[in-house]
């Protein structure tokens, strides 16, 4: 059985998402980050970066990184239709999912990560104080760019779904009103009611 380690709240959950929504049996592995689990020997030897998420698979490899794993899960799953067959939708529902990567996780990340890119607290502070307008800034982009119907890439549920959905959570703790985004609101809404955000919140992954 495939073996998810996560941290409630994290881009980890975006993982068990597309695991229940592939009907994947997962074990998930709580790494608690309250008492620096992920900075522990144990964990390390788990996944030496010391983050969230890691998956091992049934033949004892260990996988990391969220849009790995998501098309890990789209290709041992095909019949789940994660990743659209044409291209250019494939396309574009990766350049969502790596926007979110690369620039919106980024942004969340400096209200209480500011250590990874700066040594002075009048750095951490300023890089705090930006949260709300740059997360507000990404929160416009997906809005205006990311939806080509209901879900990012059409009617359907893609990765980029999960991946989206557990980002569009951190807002309201960043200072953004998820609500003066329309369509990033009802698409939450609509993610919120799928069985399987419904399967991780009743597991406690959800924060």
């Amino acid at each position: 059985m495939l073996k998810l380690y996560y941290a409630p709240g994290t881009i980890s959950v975006a993982v068990a998402i597309a695991l229940e929504e592939a009907g994947l049996a997962y074990e998930p592995v709580k790494v608690d980050f309250a008492s620096a689990a992920q900075t522990k020997p144990e964990y390390l030897a788990i996944n030496p970066k010391g983050r969230v998420p890691a998956l091992e698979t049934a033949e004892g490899t260990t996988l990391t990184e969220t849009g790995a794993l998501l098309d890990y899960v789209a290709a041992v799953a095909p019949e789940a239709g994660l990743a659209p067959a044409d291209p250019e939708a494939a396309a574009h529902m990766r350049s969502v999912m790596y926007y979110l990567a690369s620039t919106m996780h980024v942004a969340h990340a400096h209200k209480m990560r500011g250590h990874r890119w700066a040594d002075n607290q009048s750095s951490f502070d300023d890089m705090k104080a930006k949260v709300p307008q740059t997360m507000a800034d990404c929160a416009r982009y997906i809005e205006d760019n990311a939806f080509q119907g209901d879900y990012v890439a059409g009617d359907a549920v893609s990765l980029a779904d999960p991946y989206l959905f557990v980002v569009s959570g951190w807002l309201a703790g960043d200072g953004v009103e998820r609500a003066d985004f329309p369509k990033l609101d009802a698409f939450a809404d609509r993610m919120e009611n799928r069985a399987s955000v419904k399967a991780v919140r009743e597991k406690g992954m959800l924060a």
